[in-house]
């Protein structure tokens, strides 16, 4: 009962009316990915690797060679160097273009789960 008056409430607003009129088309997912697309999840992955496996190893250096700044300086630079990597890769692979896409998909879903 309570679910369905939530999915009422949310069914009379402007945003959620306008989702379930024009219905997410989730063709794009279906074809070949572009070398942009690849790219960008290429330089997403690569953020990972340089991100705690750097930090572990500047934090290795600075206890091997009992030199405390090298971690103090070098694990927040390169660790924001990776977010910035991540970023860009997410930029490249058109993320919040695809998550509009997945997150306007699953609101349909749920509402007319909730409401049927």
């Amino acid at each position: 009962m309570i679910r369905r008056k939530i999915a009422q409430y949310l069914s009379r607003k402007k945003f959620i009316i306008k989702i379930m009129e024009n219905p997410a088309d989730l063709n794009e997912f279906k074809q070949r990915p572009t070398p942009r697309l690849i790219t960008g999840l290429i330089l997403m992955g690569f953020s990972y690797v340089i991100g705690w496996p750097a930090v572990a190893a500047f934090g290795f250096l600075a206890v091997w060679f009992k030199e405390p700044l090298i971690a103090i300086i070098g694990c927040p630079t390169i660790y924001g160097l990776s977010h910035v990597v991540f970023i860009i890769g997410a930029l490249l692979a058109r993320a919040p273009h695809y998550m509009g896409t997945l997150t306007k998909y699953a609101i349909q879903r749920l509402l007319k789960k909730l409401l049927y």
